[in-house]
């Protein structure tokens, strides 16, 4: 079963990585434009945790198995998982076991992963898709701090 990798992490480690990541986690999705894409545009969904500190970055590599940690240039340690297919099969399972306490992260959860499911599944290659893509991620990390290159408005339009 591919999941049972899941299963040898101890409840003690998954939910003590769980509210880290409750706190210090972000679940993005960016949109570039893209001319070799039949829509003009690149759906990205991304998974990140930054921190001074790598110890706690290196632990959630080496639990969930894929990503990679990264060094700003103020010296931020930064841990990002990319990749549609470890998003789908580590880190989306992983937080469905973990899961989190913070209704926001539980709600930004849910969101980041029914845009990777219509990603999986092709839906951004379809006008439609994308439509529905984009207002999903309108609703992702509302509030303060929020920044997008490119709304709804400006993919649609």
């Amino acid at each position: 079963m591919k999941q049972n990798w899941i299963n040898q992490i101890s409840p003690k480690v998954g939910y003590y990585i769980a509210g880290f990541v409750d706190g210090e986690g972000s679940f993005n999705v960016s949109v570039k434009k893209c001319k070799d894409r039949r829509l003009g545009w690149k759906v990205e969904p991304l998974f990140n945790v930054s921190q001074k500190d790598k110890v706690i970055l290196a632990l959630l590599k080496r639990w969930l198995k894929c990503g990679k940690i990264r060094q700003r240039k103020d010296g931020i340690f930064y841990y990002e998982v990319r990749n549609i297919n470890a998003l789908q099969n580590n880190v989306i399972p992983f937080f469905e076991k973990f899961s989190f306490l913070s209704n926001k992260t539980k709600k930004n959860f849910s969101i980041f992963r029914k845009i990777v499911k219509k990603i999986v599944q092709g839906e951004h290659l379809k006008e439609e898709g994308l439509k529905e893509i984009l207002k999903l991620r309108e609703r992702l990390n509302e509030g303060r701090g929020r920044k997008r290159k490119y709304t709804f408005d400006d993919v649609i339009n």
